[in-house]
C-alpha cells in the first residue's frame, strides 16, 4: 500500500525517503517515522502512513508510539548520567543503593551485571498480572526477593522486562525520583525530547496504536511453539528463557490508557523517532556525558561468543550476540558500518542508535509489528543501508 510520505530530507539523502516510502508500498508498513542527526543537524525528518489498523488516524510528525525495548536504551542512560556525575558506581553491590536487594543470595551482585543483563533475574518466579506490572512497588519488591535463575555473573541472558525495574529502582533509590520523571527532567525536557517512559495522560491523544501479528497479540503469536509454563528451571523447556524472560509483559493491553501510563522503563517507552534522534544526537556529540563514560556505554560486557541464555532460542540466526551496560553493541552491522555504535531496538521493528565517530544519530519507529528486537527487521536495514549511502556520508569513506 502506498503512502503520502511527509518531512523533508536534506540534499544526498533523497534516496533514504524513496526507501522510506517503500516500506509502504512493498514491505507492509502501516505509520511509521524516521529520523536523522548528522553534525547535530536533522539531515532526515519523515513520517507517513497511518496511526491504527483501520486506516483512520493519519501518522502526525508529533505521533508517539511503543518501542518496546528500545525505550532500555533511555533507561541505561539514566544510570550512566548518574555514573557520569558520581553518584552511582557500576561496580558496587546494587544493595548499596537498595538494601532489600541482598536476599536469596544477591547481596554481592554489582550494578554492572543488571545493565549487562548477567545478574540471572530475568523475571520473578511467581507469575505476574499486568496489573502487578503496573504497580512499581510491588514488582520491585518481589524481584528483590526472586532466587536468580542462574549464578549470577556467570551468563547473559536478555532480561527483557525486568531490566527497567532494576535499573529504574537503583535510580529511584539514589534520586528519589521514578525513572520516568528523572529521565524527563533531567534529559528528554532539556534537550526538547519528545519521548516518555510512563506516558501523562494529556499526550495520550498522540499515541499510535500497536498492530501485533495475529488477532490475539500473545506471546505465543509472536513466538510460535512457546509453552505457557509455569517453570522451575530453563531446562524445562528450549524456550523457557524466552517464556520467562517475556511472561510479565503485557503484550495484548500495550495501547491501553492503563498500559502508556505505567512506567515500564524496558518495554513502554512512546516516542517520535525525532524525540529518540535527539537524545542520540547529544551522544554522538559528546554531549550529556563525558568521553570516558561514553566509553564505558560502549565497552563489551559479553565474553567472547558467549550465547544468550534467551536470545539464542528465540533467534539462534542472530548469535553470538554482545551487550554494553545497557545498549546493543554492532554485532551484525544493524547500526551501519561503523563498529563502534551502539543503541537498542525494540520487538516490531523500532531502532534508535548514536554513531559517535561520524557524529551521527538514528531512530526509526512504526506500529506494524515486523522484526525482531535486535535491529534486523528489512524495513529498518534498507533504511539504514541508505543512509549510509547518501552522498555526505559517503564522501567520509
Amino acid at each position: 500500500m502506498t503512502a503520502v510520505v511527509q518531512g523533508h530530507c536534506a540534499p544526498g539523502f533523497e534516496n533514504v525517503r524513496a526507501e522510506f516510502a517503500r516500506n509502504f508500498a512493498e514491505r507492509g508498513e502501516v505509520g511509521s517515522s524516521l529520523a536523522v542527526t548528522l553534525d547535530g543537524e536533522f539531515v532526515v525528518d519523515l513520517w507517513g502512513g497511518h496511526a491504527d489498523a483501520g486506516r483512520t488516524r493519519p501518522w502526525e510528525r508529533d505521533s508517539l508510539v511503543n518501542v518496546y525495548s528500545t525505550s532500555k536504551g533511555m533507561t541505561a542512560l539514566c544510570a550512566h548520567l548518574l555514573a557520569d556525575r558520581g553518584e552511582l558506581d557500576l561496580d558496587a553491590p546494587v544493595a548499596h543503593y537498595w538494601p532489600e536487594f541482598a536476599q536469596a543470595g544477591k547481596a554481592d551482585v554489582p550494578v554492572r551485571w543488571l545493565l549487562s543483563h548477567r545478574a540471572g533475574l530475568i523475571a520473578p518466579r511467581e507469575p505476574l498480572t499486568p496489573a502487578d506490572v503496573y504497580d512499581w512497588e510491588k514488582t520491585c519488591a518481589v524481584l528483590a526477593a526472586t532466587e536468580p535463575w542462574w549464578k549470577p555473573g556467570t551468563a547473559q541472558g536478555y532480561h527483557a522486562v525486568s531490566f527497567g525495574f532494576l535499573v529504574g529502582e537503583v535510580v529511584r533509590r539514589i534520586t528519589g525520583s521514578s525513572l520516568g520523571t528523572f529521565l524527563r527532567t533531567e534529559i528528554t525536557e532539556p534537550l526538547g525530547a519528545d519521548l516518555y517512559i510512563g506516558t501523562p495522560e494529556t499526550e495520550q491523544a498522540r499515541c499510535a496504536d500497536m498492530i501485533p501479528p495475529g488477532k490475539d497479540g500473545t506471546l505465543q503469536t509472536l513466538f510460535p511453539g512457546m509453552p505457557k509454563g509455569p517453570f522451575t528451571s530453563l531446562d524445562d523447556h528450549p524456550l523457557a528463557g524466552v517464556a520467562v524472560a517475556m511472561g510479565h509483559l503485557p503484550v495484548g493491553d500495550v495501547n491501553s490508557a492503563a498500559c502508556r501510563s505505567a512506567e515500564i522503563p524496558a518495554a513502554n517507552g512512546n516516542a517520535t523517532a525525532h524525540g529518540l534522534a535527539t537524545v542520540y544526537r547529544a551522544l554522538a556529540g559528546g554531549e550529556l556525558v563525558g568521553p570516558g563514560t561514553l566509553a564505558a556505554m560502549r565497552a563489551q560486557q559479553s565474553e567472547g561468543d558467549e550465547p544468550d541464555l534467551v536470545l539464542s532460542a528465540a533467534a539462534p540466526e542472530r548469535l553470538p550476540f554482545a551487550w554494553a551496560t545497557g545498549f546493543m553493541l554492532n554485532c551484525y552491522g544493524y547500526f551501519g558500518p561503523n563498529p563502534g555504535a551502539f543503541g537498542h531496538g525494540g520487538a516490531g521493528g523500532s531502532l534508535a542508535f548514536a554513531d559517535p565517530e561520524n557524529r551521527l544519530s538514528y531512530a526509526y519507529t512504526m506500529n506494524a509489528f515486523g522484526g525482531s528486537t535486535t535491529g534486523g527487521d528489512t524495513r529498518n536495514l534498507k533504511l539504514v543501508e541508505a543512509v549510509y549511502a547518501a552522498a555526505p556520508l559517503a564522501e567520509r569513506g
